[in-house]
Order: C-alpha cells, then structure tokens, then sequence
C-alpha cells in the first residue's frame, strides 16, 4: 500500500511539474509584457521631450533676458 500511495505521490508531483503555461496563457503574457513596454516607451518619450522643451525655454528666456539688461558703460571724465 506504501509503495501504491508513494507511486501516486511522484506521479502527481510529476504532472504539477511537468505542467508550464499554456499556450493561450504565453500568449497573454507576451501581449501583456508588450503593452507595459510600449506604455514605458511613450512615457519616456513624453518626458523627454518635456525636458527638451523646458531646456529651450529656459536657454530663450536666460537670453532674452540678457539682451534686455545690457547698458552702455558709463563715461569717465
């Protein structure tokens, strides 16, 4: 009976192992892992044209404000 019950055993613990993902299962994991993917890579593309656009804003400004502080040098006597 110890030897019917420990067969039972591996044969179940064989079927659990031998078992992976279906192929539906692959299949939405792969569509899943796509999705997050092309999720990652607009948000990273919008960031960074965030940063570009705030950087040239910034350079404009600083160099706009530069023209507009420039005096003439004052005279000496």
């Amino acid at each position: 009976m110890k030897k019917v019950l420990s067969i039972l055993a591996v044969a179940l613990v064989a079927t659990f192992v031998a078992c992976g993902p279906s192929a539906e299962e692959k299949a939405k994991l792969e569509a899943d892992a796509t999705r997050v993917a092309d999720s990652l890579k607009a948000a990273l593309e919008a960031s960074i044209n965030t940063a570009v656009s705030d950087a040239a804003a910034t350079t404009d400004s600083t160099a706009a404000a530069a023209t507009t502080e420039t005096t003439a040098p004052a005279e000496k006597k």
